[in-house]
């Protein structure tokens, strides 16, 4: 059975497809060779919009119409990832007993990374980088079989790894 061609008095095999809509329906006409021709050089998606309407609308098609974010902000989601790293809710770190603490004055923040690192407070920046290349062998997710607990582990002691370096690079 083929479809007629849907503009007006025309008996025409309606094969080209035309869209119905501008919203991106599914809703859609179909038109004879002609018609298509005729419909196609009519036809504007941004008829009836103010020039405000079409410059946010191509705005907003440059991502796919999804809500994005500022790199910056704090619903970032890494900074999101790095203070859920560095919250010990289960106290697996709790044991402060190991740890010499010296005369640096430390946030949580900063010794959670000490602690996921299994360092001492005292620790120079080149005692950190040793730690960090034995704690990437030894968690790489290559060499544990795609293990997806030792890849959030990896991912928690890189995340330590970059707050320590921005903290002792400054002091």
């Amino acid at each position: 059975m083929k479809n007629i061609c849907e503009w007006e008095n025309c008996k025409e095999v309606g094969e080209f497809k035309a869209p119905a809509e501008k919203d991106n329906s599914k809703n859609f006409l179909l038109f004879c060779k002609d018609h298509i021709k005729q419909f196609n050089q009519k036809w504007d998606y941004f008829d009836g919009m103010s020039q405000y309407e079409i410059e946010n609308f191509l705005r907003s098609d440059l991502t796919w119409h999804r809500p994005t974010q500022k790199f910056g902000s704090n619903e970032n989601f890494f900074n999101i990832l790095w203070n859920n790293t560095l919250n010990d809710k289960f106290k697996i770190f709790n044991d402060e007993s190991s740890y010499n603490v010296s005369n640096r004055n430390f946030c949580e923040k900063d010794k959670d990374a000490f602690r996921i690192m299994d360092l001492k407070f005292n620790d120079d920046w080149p005692a950190v980088q040793k730690k960090f290349k034995i704690l990437v062998k030894k968690f790489h997710p290559d060499r544990n079989s795609g293990n997806k607990k030792f890849e959030d582990k990896l991912k928690k002691i890189t995340m330590a790894y970059s707050h320590l370096k921005r903290i002792m690079m400054v002091k």
